[in-house]
């Protein structure tokens, strides 16, 4: 059995840094502290709603730089065209579709025309006939495929990740994760998933709308911690005698056996 590939952890920022540049960057910092693999923003420029948590392309080069420099994976989800342009400017290399827009076909052949080399899509409100027509359009050399639902937060009995192998036949899945806590992340990673997305504040109290579902640095560290472990505990598939247990082996069996001997 081939050796298990390392989760690829984003901790999802989105639009939790409220438009504050000094916020963005310390949550960059800390999600490096925490042991993330990448930081995740969005981006969107004039995006319905969204003006209070935007930044300008001098501010978005500035945080991207800071990412860069503290040793951390950074992207961010395009919502527009423009969005698109800019990012691919900034030299982003993995591109990210979120479930609102996996059914617009001039979006995701916008997508295509930068020639990205991953793709990670998430399927919140997707039908599987919809998820396969976008996995069909997209081109891309790997295309990472996430259960989600678009819900916050999400109900553990509609979570299923079981449902992570299905919608990628088997491969590069995981889970972009809208429940409170930590358990179906680390669920996920038990599961072979190969990118975990949480969303990620640095105080839940805050009031922007994605805070509350949202998990605290602390309980991100725990879940990064947990999730390396379910990596290391998951092991190669193989029965075996395992070194921790070979050098008592003999012992315990010849106490166990002297054991059944006197009760006889």
């Amino acid at each position: 059995m081939a050796d298990r590939e390392r989760t690829f952890i984003v901790a999802e920022a989105g639009i939790n840094h409220e438009g504050n540049l000094a916020l963005a960057h310390s949550m960059a910092s800390v999600a490096w502290e925490c042991g993330c693999d990448a930081i995740k923003f969005q981006t969107h420029f004039g995006f319905n709603g969204q003006e209070q948590y935007e930044f300008i392309k001098e501010q978005w080069k500035e945080l991207f730089d800071y990412c860069d420099y503290i040793g951390i994976k950074w992207f961010s989800t395009p919502f527009d065209f423009e969005s698109i342009d800019f990012l691919k400017e900034c030299g982003m290399d993995i591109w990210k579709i979120p479930s609102g827009l996996i059914t617009q076909k001039d979006f995701l052949d916008k997508i295509n025309s930068i020639k990205p080399e991953w793709v990670i899509m998430s399927t919140g409100m997707a039908s599987i006939e919809e998820i396969l027509t976008a996995k069909s359009r997209i081109k891309t050399k790997k295309l990472t495929v996430l259960q989600c639902v678009t819900f916050y937060p999400t109900p553990y009995e509609d979570v299923n990740l079981n449902a992570m192998p299905y919608i990628n036949l088997g491969k590069n899945y995981g889970l972009s994760d809208h429940t409170i806590g930590i358990e179906t992340p680390i669920a996920a990673a038990a599961l072979g998933a190969e990118v975990i997305e949480k969303h990620f504040t640095l105080d839940r109290l805050m009031e922007g709308p994605d805070h509350k579902a949202s998990i605290e640095p602390d309980e991100f560290k725990t879940m990064v911690k947990s999730i390396r472990n379910v990596e290391i505990a998951m092991g190669d598939g193989y029965k075996r005698i395992m070194p921790s247990e070979m050098n008592h082996r003999d012992e315990i069996r010849r106490i166990m056996a002297e054991h059944v001997s006197y009760t006889i």
